[in-house]
């Protein structure tokens, strides 16, 4: 049987582990409340109304393509890709390549920060790898404009980052949002980790400073996996209608 994803790719590990799915959603979640196209979500309404849901439903796709044998990870980017085109025609016009683009980088980038944020340093053998994924999801999306290589993407993404992102109502909404849906202690762990996680400028234009209180957390944390108690810490953390989600996504042995 042939995968999307070969079963011994890096990208497999990365998006086996739930505690690097967490980094990866705590990343999006800043960066979709500064894109520019931010108000796409926004028209279906569904981002407002549980912005951790549509959060994790974007992640759930991408690990449903990503542990999908080829046919069915495709029929999945199609069904995504006709979502969008529905949403195109009810809106009137269409989402812009360059915001399809912002997504597929965001991927790429937090699937590569994360798993270096928590297990070690990738090779650029492992990060052309997951750029290659990623690249191919989007091919078959059909969004143009896409890099050829993972040199190339370098420069889209922080061209993309200069470009896309911006501080506004928009911004200031979705972070009540989250601190309503999460409460202020789990808003605050999300803060923190977020700038674990999140580029430079993406860091500036909310305005955090570069205090990082997790840090010392996060080597607690590695420990706990080690003794078998990083669901503990997780169910602490963790809405409790997230919790059975997140426990389904480790399928990678730790």
């Amino acid at each position: 049987m042939e995968y999307f994803v070969n079963k011994d790719s890096i990208v497999r590990q990365i998006w086996g582990k739930g505690d690097t799915i967490l980094f990866i959603f705590a990343g999006a979640s800043a960066e979709f409340a500064l894109n520019k196209a931010v108000d796409w979500l926004y028209f279906t309404g569904r981002l407002p109304a549980d912005p951790l849901g549509r959060l994790f439903s974007t992640v759930a796709y991408a690990r449903l393509i990503v542990f999908s044998e080829k046919e069915a990870a495709n029929r999945a980017i199609d069904k995504m890709a006709a979502i969008h085109s529905r949403l195109e025609e009810k809106r009137g016009v269409l989402i812009p390549d360059w915001a399809y683009r912002d997504v597929l980088f965001m991927l790429i980038d937090y699937s590569i920060r994360s798993y270096e944020l928590l297990e070690r340093k990738l090779s650029d053998e492992e990060k052309n790898e997951v750029f290659q994924v990623f690249n191919r999801v989007g091919t078959r999306m059909g969004i143009q404009g896409l890099p050829e290589t993972f040199r190339d993407w370098t420069r889209m993404r922080r061209e993309h980052l200069e470009a896309n992102m911006q501080k506004s109502n928009h911004t200031i909404d979705l972070y009540k949002k989250y601190h309503k849906h999460l409460g202020p202690v789990r808003y605050k762990l999300l803060l923190e980790a977020q700038k674990l996680v999140s580029p430079e400028i993406v860091l500036r234009l909310l305005g955090f400073n570069h205090v990082q209180l997790l840090t010392p957390v996060l080597k607690g944390y590695k420990l706990s996996r080690i003794f078998k108690l990083d669901w503990l810490l997780k169910a602490i953390i963790l809405p409790k209608q997230y919790r059975e989600e997140i426990k389904g996504l480790d399928v990678v042995p730790q």
